[in-house]
């Protein structure tokens, strides 16, 4: 198979496969450098190349797999369920859709999470008082926390002041520049009447 380029190129490829039967015109006892570069060979190309594309693999497969993604393709796959393939009397089963659902989360990581919520300002709901839940995590978690002295409100009360005064000083601009324009024409008035006695 190696007298031409194209059948040497087969056979090639033939050790890629694991058939070796192109070196059988050769004992491996007389021609030990043919054992040499066959392990060689199996070393540095077959092994080398599917470590390669093992790690190409699993690159690909890291981005893809994480655990929110999963939890989101579960979530799709339930609601389909849910709606496509039970019966109406199925979904009112209290043993498979309950009232209320336990949940465990970690008391550390429930912490960290609050926390970060509070210091971007997105902890506190829109209405004036926390609602029962949020208290009672407080409470629990042992965090204290002002919605009133909120860090994050402060500093937007800041930049809207900041702006205002802006604003403001623009308005006090154009208010005495028409101000001027006031004075002249109470006295083109003031002309008008005495020309008109």
């Amino acid at each position: 198979m190696f007298i031409d380029v194209k059948t040497s190129l087969f056979a090639i490829y033939l050790f890629l496969i694991g058939d070796s039967s192109a070196l059988s015109n050769w004992t491996y006892t007389e021609n030990p450098s043919i054992a040499v570069l066959i392990v060689l060979f199996s070393l540095l190309v077959v092994v080398y190349l599917m470590n390669l594309l093992i790690g190409l693999l699993n690159i690909a497969i890291e981005e893809d797999n994480n655990r929110v993604s999963y939890l989101m393709q579960k979530a799709e796959i339930l609601a389909e369920i849910e709606l496509f393939y039970l019966l109406p009397n199925q979904r009112r089963w209290h043993t498979w859709f309950p009232e209320v659902i336990y949940y465990y989360a970690d008391v550390d990581k429930t912490r960290v999470e609050i926390e970060r919520l509070i210091e971007k300002g997105e902890w506190d709901t829109k209405e004036q008082e926390l609602t029962e839940m949020q208290k009672n995590l407080l409470v629990e978690l042992k965090i204290k926390h002002d919605p009133i002295d909120n860090k994050v409100i402060m500093e937007k009360l800041k930049i809207d002041n900041e702006e205002l005064k802006i604003r403001n000083g623009e308005l006090l601009e154009k208010l005495k520049s028409h101000d001027g324009k006031l004075d002249k024409l109470e006295e083109l008035l003031k002309e008008i009447h005495k020309n008109n006695s």
